[in-house]
């Protein structure tokens, strides 16, 4: 139960967010935390103010103690993924919006999260996956076709650029980026393609009149998956990536913390047989065991790479 004094606390900070007075929040969450350093909403709040005042390391901080405290909450993977790319960290950010998506395989901004940060490592197809999965969980989502639009701008197939900038603007019209972005895709289709677009087809600007329909994108299936078709798949594969690194993890830590330690005692115990025989039995039983932990982790690692294998067999092009 939180004492009266940290609520009271938790309150006034929260009013200040409301005002916008970082400062003062920032105040009443460090002196709560004085009082419960353990409570996962006070560092939230914490690194929600750090990030409004661009203290992003700081944010960053708070966020990794609320995952640790609160290890089922999405919404502290997803932003700590966030600040994390800011902070030009992308491994580990791909790591914890991957666990986002894990707890929340619905959470939207885990996948739009996502797709901002295989941009900036610079794999597009990823980014692009990540964000059609983002529109499939949310279609009204329209920062998600912004940069879906971005995305294909860059890959220059500006047909469908301009259908993502359309459909942006569609759920946000005036957009001046949306707005901006369409006119530059629809000047570089007409010198594609040496013909501008047809009025038909500019539906964010409300025309009609029937027009042939615009071909589907483009898909390459040796080396792209359709998180649309394929969403639960993904998810699983997201899933058992995560458990595989949790192995490799586990393994290395019982090689480094119980096989060394037992090797090198069983080494000294026949190196050196002045103990008795039930000493040597005994390095002999704690080796044997540290084998046999070892051995059972290299099972799971191993059933789970065959699961991945198993799952690979499922897409296209594999």
């Amino acid at each position: 139960m939180i004492p009266d004094k940290v609520e009271k606390l938790l309150q006034k900070a929260r009013q200040a967010i409301e005002q916008r007075d970082w400062e003062k929040a920032k105040q009443a969450y460090l002196m709560a935390l004085g009082l419960k350093s353990d409570l996962p909403d006070v560092h939230y709040g914490l690194a929600t103010v750090y990030f409004n005042v661009r203290e992003l390391t700081s944010a960053a901080h708070h966020f990794r103690e609320v995952t640790r405290l609160d290890p089922l909450r999405a919404g502290a993977f997803v932003n700590l993924g966030a600040v994390l790319n800011l902070l030009n960290q992308y491994d580990e950010a791909l790591t914890v919006l991957r666990r986002a998506i894990q707890i929340d395989p619905q959470r939207v901004e885990g996948y739009y999260n996502l797709g901002l940060v295989y941009r900036r490592k610079g794999q597009i197809e990823l980014a692009v996956q990540a964000y059609r999965e983002a529109i499939r969980i949310n279609p009204r989502m329209a920062d998600a076709y912004l940069n879906f639009a971005n995305l294909y701008v860059e890959k220059e197939q500006f047909r469908q650029a301009v259908q993502n900038y359309q459909e942006a603007l569609k759920l946000r019209p005036g957009w001046a980026k949306a707005s901006e972005g369409l006119a530059q895709a629809q000047t570089a289709l007409t010198g594609e393609t040496g013909v501008a677009p047809t009025p038909g087809a500019a539906r964010a600007n409300g025309a009609t009149g029937e027009t042939a329909p615009a071909p589907a994108p483009r898909v390459n299936l040796d080396h792209n998956a359709d998180p649309v078709i394929h969403a639960t798949l993904l998810n699983t594969v997201h899933q058992t990536s995560i458990s595989a690194e949790e192995i490799t993890l586990q393994f290395e830590q019982i090689l480094l913390q119980e096989v060394d330690p037992v090797i090198k005692e069983l080494s000294t115990c026949l190196l050196y047989p002045d103990g008795s025989r039930s000493e040597l039995d005994a390095c002999i039983q704690r080796f044997e065991t540290a084998v046999q932990h070892l051995r059972q982790t290299q099972g799971a690692l191993q059933k789970n790479m065959s699961l991945l294998k198993q799952i690979a067999e499922h897409f296209p092009g594999v």
